[in-house]
């Protein structure tokens, strides 16, 4: 066991310590015995003073010399292990004790403290790695970073926070939110995409909020993402869908109408008209009042996906709400396999809505086809707590269900098409989502409701 790495760390000492001088001490008084005795035959033997003299010394200096090499054999390995651990403490894990063997009692503590050594060097060696990802990430990514403390006031910004802000890290530092102009993104009730000017840019961000603790006090992170493009795109695709939607239902209306319009023209100026001029008239005018009304009820479902309210949170009872919805249908009777009594925070009126038109859906799928419509609900553990509420019927299932969620796509004759999207609306205003699929072993659809449990 080599002593490099007491030499190399060993602090200077004025003195020796208590642990040194007993150490000492009870080396002295083991081997003290023995030395009396053997002097004090020495001395009242028969011999002549030199011998005696130079025994004496020799046993003296013997004893005094092994003394001292059992403190050094004892203390030394402990300033070892004091100064690789001083090592340790000071960040320093290229130290190592050599010689260490696995036969001793104090080589398997050498060898412990040298595998302590090499494992704090891989974390750090991990965490280093770990740190300059981690800052190569935040300085390439266009997205603003920003940490402030408990007081508001910035402490850690990435090199798009500062372009955005068009400052350098170095003054931005320490300023305060209200300063920079962030003061409005870190308010809790503040809406997730916001209108902002700033220095370096001006547009429509997605604003998100963290918190994190450094040092055992809490900061508070701040993200924001330029999606001003990205909306417009959105925007640009959902005109160009509402425009090609609203023109393929106008032409429909418009073209029979006027046909129809000149048709009745030309019947009005013709003379003599004839006999069952009157009969044609009353049936044209009767199919433009037919396409104006349905041409009516499709403005009308437009105006209904854009008037949707907001929900109004309240604690609601799902049993309850379920066994309502599933006894307001009279055409059939809706079967039910109820879960354990779980209440949820939403809106009463617009989750009745949505399970009215499932369960409405459900039975129209089964009218032609014969079978039964089952719904009930459950809780599903996991982080966060959800809860799942289905519809599910015997009918004969959808054939393309990538276009159930389209506005005005609807695979019944005298279905509307905005009750499925209606309905996915209202479950995601409430955090949730909707989704409808085919059953795998069954004929039949399967509706699932998924709403957060808070």
């Amino acid at each position: 066991m080599s002593d490099w790495a007491g030499r190399s760390r060993r602090r200077p000492r004025a003195h020796q310590t208590p642990h040194e001088r007993r150490i000492l001490l009870l080396a002295l008084a083991a081997g003290g015995a023995g030395v009396v005795v053997s002097l004090a035959l020495l001395w009242t033997g028969d011999y002549s003073a030199k011998v005696e003299w130079t025994i004496s010394a020799f046993v003296l200096l013997a004893w005094l010399g092994f003394a001292f090499a059992v403190r050094e054999r004892v203390v030394r390995p402990l300033q070892i292990v004091s100064n690789l651990l001083a090592a340790l403490h000071e960040g320093d894990f290229s130290i190592r004790a050599r010689g260490a063997r696995h036969d001793d009692a104090l080589g398997e503590v050498m060898l412990e403290v040298n595998a302590l050594a090499e494992t704090l060097r891989q974390q750090r060696l991990g965490a280093l790695e770990a740190t300059a990802l981690l800052r190569k990430v935040m300085e390439e990514i266009d997205v603003a970073v920003f940490a402030f403390d408990g007081d508001d006031r910035l402490r850690l910004a990435n090199r798009a926070g500062e372009r955005l802000v068009a400052l350098p890290v170095e003054r931005l530092v320490g300023a305060g939110a209200m300063e920079l102009g962030l003061h409005t993104c870190l308010q809790a009730d503040a809406a997730p995409i916001l209108d902002l000017t700033f220095p370096g840019r001006t547009g429509r961000f997605e604003v998100r909020r963290g918190t994190f603790r450094q040092g055992g006090l809490a900061h508070r992170l701040l993200v924001l993402s330029d999606v001003s493009r990205a909306l417009r795109e959105e925007e640009r695709q959902a005109w160009q869908r509402l425009i090609r939607v609203i023109g393929h239902e106008l032409n429909n209306s418009l073209a029979p109408i006027k046909s129809l319009a000149h048709s009745l023209e030309q019947l009005v100026v013709r003379e003599p008209k004839p006999a069952d001029w009157e009969d044609d008239m009353r049936r044209g005018l009767g199919v433009i009042a037919a396409r104006s009304e349905s041409l009516s009820r499709f403005m009308d479902g437009y105006a209904r996906l854009a008037r949707l309210p907001p929900p109004r949170f309240a604690s609601v009872a799902v049993g309850p709400l379920v066994r309502r919805v599933a006894g307001l249908e009279t055409r059939l009777a809706v079967g039910l396999d109820p879960g354990p009594e779980t209440t949820v925070r939403a809106d009463a009126d617009q989750l009745e809505q949505l399970l009215i038109n499932l369960v409405r859906n459900g039975v129209d799928a089964v009218l032609e086809t014969g079978g039964g419509v089952r719904c009930g609900w459950r809780r599903v553990n996991g982080s966060p707590a959800t809860l799942e509420v289905f519809v599910e019927d015997d009918g004969p299932g959808v054939p393309n269900t990538s276009n159930l969620f389209v506005p005005f796509f609807t695979t019944k004759q005298q279905g509307s098409g905005i009750g499925l999207v209606l309905s996915r609306q209202i479950a995601e205003a409430h955090g949730g989502s909707l989704t409808l699929q085919n059953r795998d072993r069954e004929p039949g659809c399967r509706a699932r409701l998924r709403l957060p449990i808070k």
